[in-house]
């Protein structure tokens, strides 16, 4: 579902502390390292600045492949010394077979371990949840740019809506709890004219311009990509790897 998913940090040798060690209790190894980030797959960590908060009053889930898994990362995150946010147990309000455990990250955002029985393959983040001002403005914008993600429609609730791609889910709440900020979402594409395409649907719908369709060689050969912004100011990429 997701190319990347890239989290702004306030402290990198603290953010970096807290991920590395409880990644490494899920299986998953770093696969990308430079001064300016660290990756693992398809999810990132880049250094906050001026121009980029710290990601805040995000949610994120990643693949654990068995209950002793999530038991593994929750007990490796408190003996490490991070916060509790909730300890390993079933959640049959998202599923009967639903378990999971939760962590807080430095900038306090809600990291999760889980497993259930359609866990995902195919990246190591199971899901997101964002925070948003307007539900169905938010749903809005995602549902204009969903034929050119993947996205597709996923179960609605009373202060939520989800999508779904083919390894992950990603929802909108707005229940009283705060707007997420700082968190930048690419999504991947078949071919450089759907991401045209993105870019153009968007920006005639009204949403923000944040970067014209273009090739961006510092990312890596054949890296062609377009970003807009969410109505809660999200950064949404649309990106196209390799020729053609």
């Amino acid at each position: 579902m997701f190319a990347h998913v890239t989290l702004r940090v306030s402290d990198r040798g603290h953010s970096e502390h807290f991920y590395r060690t409880v990644l490494s209790s899920l299986g998953i190894s770093p696969t990308h390292e430079r001064d300016d980030v660290l990756a693992w797959d398809d999810f990132a960590l880049l250094a906050a600045d001026d121009a980029h908060p710290p990601t805040q009053h995000l949610h994120a889930g990643f693949v654990a492949r068995s209950r002793a898994e999530v038991r593994t990362f929750w007990e490796t995150g408190i003996a490490a010394g991070f916060a509790d946010a909730g300890e390993p147990r079933e959640r049959r309000q998202y599923r009967p077979d639903y378990y999971g455990a939760f962590l807080l990250d430095p900038d306090g955002n809600s990291i999760e371990a889980v497993h259930h029985g359609d866990t995902r393959g195919g990246g190591h983040i199971d899901h997101l949840w964002l925070g948003v001002s307007d539900l169905d403005a938010a749903q809005c914008f995602y549902t204009t740019i969903s034929r050119f993600t993947g996205l597709r429609a996923g179960r609605r609730w009373e202060h939520g809506v989800q999508f779904a791609g083919a390894w992950a889910t990603f929802s909108l709440v707005a229940d009283g709890r705060p707007v997420t900020t700082g968190c930048h979402l690419a999504f991947p594409s078949p071919d450089r004219q759907a991401v045209r395409e993105f870019h153009r649907a968007a920006v005639n719908a009204g949403y923000r311009d944040h970067g014209e369709p273009g090739e961006r060689p510092q990312y890596g050969d054949g890296y062609f990509a377009a970003y807009v912004l969410d109505p809660d100011g999200t950064n949404v990429e649309c990106v196209h790897r390799g020729a053609g």
